[in-house]
């Protein structure tokens, strides 16, 4: 079976797999840190945040730097530190090396192509086309279009909605166990590159298979 009719759906994590966002997250993390007067974060501590959401990121920065939040002024924090991301220019240099040229190949196959993020949606469809990769996805889930953010399967199986496809006929394509327990929640297979941001042992990923490049992503395809 050609590998589009086996697996016409292709669901990609943001952050840790398509780019590398980690210095421009830790720099606005770091900007909001200054402004409580708290201590900044270092470029490994800041990728050791990253994955669950903006509240989740800020929420442990503001925990591991001093006194904990909670409520309105995590909401407030949250807020504020989206304002600075979302005001820094973005690089394309952070698009990791093969990405454009594998994404659009996959689609020119006839592939459908979802982006499937914590990141929050307004951001990710900001940054796609700034990146280089704008019109590559047909569906856009981020970390507030569904009810629950990954591990949950909301957003995966949002976005399996919208592209009129079956978990059955999906691959998810993350770097972290969020990426592999919402993908095994939802009921496909998962395939996990291994230069992104894991926070754990990449054998304990327990993803189908294990990919160096993205370039590296068709043949692995057929290979599931």
């Amino acid at each position: 079976m050609p590998m589009v009719d086996r697996f016409p759906a292709l669901l990609f994590d943001f952050d840790g797999t398509l780019i590398d966002s980690a210095p421009d997250i830790a720099l606005a993390l770091n900007r909001l840190l200054a402004e409580s007067d708290r201590p900044g974060l270092s470029l490994d501590q800041v990728k050791g945040l990253i994955g669950d959401g903006a509240p989740r990121l800020v929420e442990q920065a503001m925990a591991v730097t001093g006194q904990p939040v909670a409520g309105d002024d995590l909401t407030r924090l949250t807020g504020r530190y989206l304002d600075i991301y979302g005001a820094l220019p973005a690089d394309p240099s952070c698009v990791y090396p093969g990405v454009a040229e594998t994404l659009a190949a996959l689609r020119e196959s006839g592939h459908r192509l979802a982006l499937c993020t914590n990141k929050p949606a307004g951001i990710s469809l900001d940054l796609l086309p700034t990146l280089g990769l704008g019109g590559l996805f047909d569906v856009v889930a981020g970390g507030d279009t569904a009810p629950r953010r990954k591990p949950h399967p909301d957003p995966l199986l949002w976005a399996l909605d919208r592209l009129g496809c079956r978990p059955d006929q999906a691959v998810m394509v993350g770097d972290n166990g969020n990426d592999v327990s919402a993908a095994r929640a939802a009921g496909m297979p998962v395939i996990a590159v291994a230069y992104g941001y894991p926070r754990m042992p990449l054998a304990d990923l327990r993803a189908d298979c294990i990919i160096d490049r993205i370039a590296d992503l068709p043949a692995a395809l057929a290979g599931l």
